[in-house]
């Protein structure tokens, strides 16, 4: 598994309606795209949800690198972006685990994610395995459709990433996104638990 993501960000007076109808006019599109284990089309908007921004912030999980080195440079899709918006920072996480949770089989609406600097005097292995076992419990709370944790080596960094069937829980989880469409061809492919 690999975790993908990219930001673009809006003015602040954007129609956020302009991505609305893109996701829902092109959204199906990857509906069954090779490799893919899901993509959620993700928006942040401006005042909601404690949205200082308007943002549309697509996350993937990939089931084979293949189809990930496909939609970014082999005319997969990812030219669209790049046409239509310019060519954003594409951030990419190893896939360490994967839970599905009690709402698995609703379509989520909401999403979720934290990133956590692993300190430089931590052991990354115990880290890891403590952020493992977390991920297992919080899949388990009512209402998460999906959990995944990642790790990105070159900055040290933790990502948890949860699809919720509602909203994301008052207390939070990091960034808060709406889910406006979820393409997951392949999410049978990604195996529960831990990733080695």
């Amino acid at each position: 598994m690999h975790a993908m993501q990219y930001e673009i960000g809006l003015p602040a007076d954007y129609d956020m309606g302009v991505i609305r109808e893109r996701v829902a006019t092109r959204g199906h599109a990857l509906d069954d795209y090779p490799g893919l284990g899901l993509k959620a089309y993700l928006i942040r908007e401006r005042g909601v949800d404690g949205s200082a921004v308007n943002q549309y912030a697509p996350f993937y999980l990939w089931s084979s690198l293949t189809g990930m080195n496909g939609f970014l440079w082999g005319g997969g899709g990812f030219q669209n972006i790049v046409r239509d918006f310019g060519r954003p920072v594409v951030r990419h996480w190893t896939g360490a685990g994967y839970e599905p949770g009690p709402s698995a089989a609703a379509v989520p609406r909401a999403a979720s994610r934290r990133t956590d600097p692993i300190p430089a005097d931590a052991d990354p292995g115990a880290v890891v395995e403590r952020a493992l076992a977390e991920l297992r419990r919080h899949a388990g709370t009512a209402g998460v459709h999906s959990a995944a944790l990642a790790v990105d080596p070159r900055h040290w960094e933790l990502l948890r990433f949860t699809l919720w069937e509602h909203d994301v829980p008052a207390e939070g989880d990091g960034t808060a996104y709406r889910v406006l469409h979820l393409s997951a061809p392949h999410l049978d492919d990604i195996p529960a638990g831990r990733h080695w």
